[in-house]
């Protein structure tokens, strides 16, 4: 045994004889000298060591000095020095701070594999319901000519094998997924990662899992009672899991989904949280009458402030916090936020206001689910791409994260896509609440990109 603080070591002595109450001895010194001899871990490292040698006493001879016949066999050496265990300490604010490879937390916080774990059932329970309502799970491009399907900028690259053609990484699978619904499959998911170019907080990471399904004769009511289902049974699966959890985080229970959730109608909402109607959303004066709006609450102004931005950021503000209590159902959202759903004149809202067939579920804050209608009309599809591009250019900018009008698809549509229900939801968001990780790191193999980026190359300006 050697201290890698010092060049002394242990030897066997002539004839490997070596006398067992001295090694003991020597080792008990060792430790009170050390540190760190209060530490948990170097008092089971010393029970661990000690037991060993004891157990070779059965193949030794009598006597007070006993003869080694029988080694342990060295699997694998460990050339640094062990941590000591600290659970929980990974997912604290100063690992930020003080980082420690991800395969090294695995060995000194039974947390971090014990929230993989969970992860695995989650997306196995995820696998498994779909599965038993007769789906069946496909794969879709992640580099493409185009990234669509999501309001977001994507990550664009190169191919060596195509160098005269810009490649994007998709930012969601949505677009692929409805063209296999229009060559004829009814029932289809996916499980994979998309790419986002966009900031890094605690519940946004540039890469992210997510589950999409899309299913003909589908409506808006069926995906929601789906959706509660589906939570059901994860919340299910996952008292399961046995885990070393802090039992003081607020996790989401079987308790906490067996209920219908409350539903939220967007536009209603905000009138009356307001106090105001809102304007008619699509007409010219919409962007001057929700920029009154939010100055006379006092709210900031959005630093690109389109009129999909701060409707947004109203929604953002006094409607999503409800879902602190309780999980919440958005209903009735402006169509300027969906331009991939069908839509329709709001029935009783005032100012004939245009929204979308669309729900989103907000648990704890954090937007889990989205759900909607598909628009299958190309000349609707084309009128919507459109206006986002006009939205897009109201401040004499350019918002890169609108969607742009995509020929290909609005092609594709023009061979049919049946009525058909969309639904996505954020695999990680999902660990994140039923496990109680308050950051989306937390629930990744090997954290967010700021821990798996550390050692890139910089770049040459």
């Amino acid at each position: 045994m050697q201290d890698r603080g010092s060049d002394q070591h242990h030897s066997f002595r002539k004839d490997n004889v070596y006398p067992f109450k001295r090694l003991k001895t020597g080792l008990l010194r060792h430790c009170r000298r050390s540190s760190q001899a209060s530490s948990l871990g170097l008092i089971r490292g010393f029970r661990g060591f000690w037991y060993i040698f004891r157990r070779l006493q059965t193949a030794v001879s009598s006597g007070p000095t006993r003869r080694l016949h029988l080694l342990p066999t060295l699997l694998t050496p460990c050339l640094q020095r062990f941590p000591v265990e600290q659970p929980g300490f990974a997912t604290t604010e100063l690992s930020e701070t003080n980082y420690v490879p991800r395969n090294v937390e695995m060995l000194t916080d039974p947390e971090v594999v014990a929230t993989l774990k969970a992860r695995s059932v989650l997306i196995r329970t995820l696998r498994n319901f779909f599965e038993q309502l007769n789906f069946i799970e496909v794969t879709t491009p992640i580099l493409s000519a185009a990234a669509g399907g999501a309001t977001a900028k994507p990550f664009e690259t190169t191919s060596m094998e195509f160098s005269d053609r810009k490649l994007s990484l998709r930012i969601a699978p949505e677009l692929w997924l409805k063209r296999l619904i229009i060559g004829g499959m009814d029932r289809i998911f996916e499980i994979g990662p998309s790419f986002r170019n966009e900031g890094l907080d605690r519940t946004h990471n540039p890469e992210f899992y997510t589950c999409e399904f899309y299913a003909v004769r589908h409506d808006l009511p069926q995906l929601m009672t789906y959706t509660e289902a589906l939570l059901a049974s994860i919340a299910t699966a996952m008292e399961t899991v046995s885990g070393h959890y802090d039992l003081d985080k607020p996790r989401l229970l079987l308790k906490d989904v067996q209920q219908s959730f409350q539903q939220y109608d967007f536009i209603l909402s905000l009138n009356a949280a307001l106090g105001v109607d809102l304007p008619n959303l699509s007409s010219p004066q919409a962007q001057g009458d929700l920029l009154e709006i939010l100055k006379s609450k006092d709210i900031p102004i959005p630093s690109n402030p389109t009129v999909p931005r701060l409707v947004d950021k109203l929604g953002a503000i006094y409607i999503e916090p409800e879902s602190e209590a309780q999980p919440i159902w958005i209903t009735n959202i402006p169509e300027c936020l969906s331009p991939l759903a069908k839509s329709y004149i709001h029935p009783t809202a005032p100012n004939s206001q245009p929204v979308a067939a669309r729900a989103e579920l907000f648990i704890q804050g954090k937007e889990v689910v989205n759900c909607y209608e598909e628009e299958n009309s190309p000349s609707e599809q084309r009128r919507k791409f459109v206006d986002q591009q006009r939205l897009a250019r109201q401040n004499n900018l350019v918002d890169e994260e609108a969607m742009k009008v995509d020929e290909d698809y609005l092609e594709a549509l023009e061979w049919g896509l049946p009525p058909t229900g969309g639904w996505g939801c954020g695999i990680d968001r999902l660990v994140m609440l039923f496990t109680g990780m308050e950051r989306i790191g937390d629930v990744l193999s090997f954290g967010s990109l700021r821990a798996v980026t550390r050692g890139a190359e910089k770049r040459r300006s």
